[in-house]
């Protein structure tokens, strides 16, 4: 895994691990909340519903208060019942009247129970219904709990009723609420804490999301600011090794020309000095001296050649004398002679290079031309210098068998001139691109206008 990227996922990781613990606290704590809230509420709700269920008996009991006067009791009765038979709230919010034996007098929403005794009444768990309601009212009114059938489902549900006494004609007047009703209200209450603290984390993770990406995004240009640093260091450093193996070069190429070669030039005039004088005394017995004298000035000869080889390879005088070009042409003839390899070079001598540039192509031609010899089994090279948009191209073409880019970069020693010469031309930003194949091998090197500036 690369750097950067172990960089961002530790920048990243902590955050939403941050993030995810602040949405578990708060979803706990907004439970916690809302259980809380319901436990305060339910009581506050009951007690309310309590004093409205009362409420609307007292109004019941009230309203029948101006017929008790009437004459007729059993018309006063009558009306009564129509009163309170037309008293009610919703589709099942009603009042229902008893006589203390347990007798239906009145009820809207089952009137099939109208004058049945009903006294005897039990709900599934046996517990007597109408006896616990008369026997409330008959202590002077209060709330009782039982069991009812629901008119809206025809279900048999739990009721929270309140009964009162009808003091005039001794009735048991009552209504009740369905508790389902209080479930249904804290399952809404429920409901609509869930759906908020579902929005409270949601929002948490769009800032958990946000934060993320402006993590990653800080540290993507963060990371693409470091490479682009990096990158300029290493070809600041790149370019300056470059010259150092350069100025190395040119040191070692003097050394040996001015030094080296001169102090062998000295020691072959000696002993060609010594070769003409033994010939002068033209004695058998020297003869010998004389052929071993010959072959070592031969040899001599062959080291200085050797010796100025060498030092032109290190650094030839032309490219510093008269550029580039020159330089070309001198290295391309030599390859030809050498190699007896059909070797032109078409080389601008119009274009005027800085000592990098001139430099960093030099080598380039010089180690084409080295794979050239060693690998390509060409018949005829090509070296062209031209210019191309302000900039200057540099191409080497063979004719050779070629290879395969992909077998030469996975050699564990494959490629290294390649890679060198990749490495100068991009050092000073240019492009260097390489195509091979059966018909033969084609170097282009372009460096921009902006490279050939001092």
């Amino acid at each position: 895994m690369q750097l950067r990227l172990k960089v961002l996922i530790l920048a990243v990781a902590p955050l939403l691990l941050a993030i995810a613990a602040v949405a578990a606290v708060v979803r706990i704590e907004s439970r916690a909340l809302a259980e809380a809230e319901l436990a305060a509420v339910e009581p506050v709700l009951v007690a309310a519903r309590k004093a409205e269920l009362q409420h609307y008996v007292e109004l019941a009991l009230g309203a029948l208060t101006h017929l008790h006067n009437q004459g007729d009791d059993a018309a006063a009765r009558t009306a009564a019942l129509a009163t309170l038979a037309k008293l009610d709230y919703g589709r099942d919010g009603y009042f229902f009247v008893y006589d203390m034996g347990g007798r239906n007098l009145m009820h809207p929403r089952q009137p099939e129970l109208v004058g049945q005794d009903l006294w005897n009444l039990r709900d599934p768990q046996g517990t007597p219904t109408i006896q616990r309601l008369v026997a409330q009212a008959k202590a002077g009114g209060g709330f009782v709990e039982f069991m009812w059938q629901r008119p809206s489902t025809g279900r048999l549900e739990r009721k929270l009723g309140y009964v009162a006494l009808e003091p005039k004609w001794g009735w048991m007047v009552g209504t009740g609420i369905y508790l389902d009703d209080l479930a249904e209200a804290r399952a809404r209450i429920d409901r609509e804490a869930s759906r908020a603290i579902n929005a409270t984390l949601g929002v948490i993770a769009g800032i958990a999301v946000i934060a993320a990406l402006l993590v990653a995004v800080g540290g993507l240009a963060l990371n693409l600011s470091d490479q682009r640093d990096a990158e300029a260091r290493m070809r600041a450093l790149a370019h300056q090794v470059v010259r150092s193996q350069e100025t190395e070069r040119a040191r070692v190429a003097r050394e040996l020309h001015d030094g080296v070669s001169q102090w062998l030039v000295s020691v072959k005039y000696m002993f060609e000095s010594v070769q003409v004088r033994l010939e002068a005394l033209k004695h058998d017995d020297l003869a010998p001296v004389a052929e071993s004298l010959a072959r070592g000035i031969t040899r001599l000869n062959e080291v200085l050649r050797e010796i100025r080889r060498i030092s032109h390879g290190l650094r030839p005088a032309l490219l510093d004398d008269l550029g580039l070009a020159p330089a070309l042409s001198q290295i391309v003839n030599e390859f030809g002679s050498r190699t007896q390899i059909t070797a032109q070079c078409d080389a601008d001598r119009d274009i005027a290079l800085p000592e990098a540039v001139a430099t960093a192509l030099f080598r380039v031609v010089q180690e084409a031309l080295t794979n050239i010899e060693r690998h390509a089994g060409a018949h005829t090279v090509r070296v062209a210098l031209s210019s191309a948009d302000g900039g200057v191209r540099l191409r080497v073409s063979d004719d050779g068998k070629g290879f395969d880019l992909d077998e030469v970069h996975e050699h564990p020693r494959g490629g290294l001139g390649l890679s060198s010469m990749r490495e100068r031309v991009e050092t000073l930003g240019g492009r260097f691109d390489l195509r091979s194949g059966p018909e033969g091998t084609t170097i282009e090197a372009l460096l921009p206008e902006s490279a050939l500036r001092p």
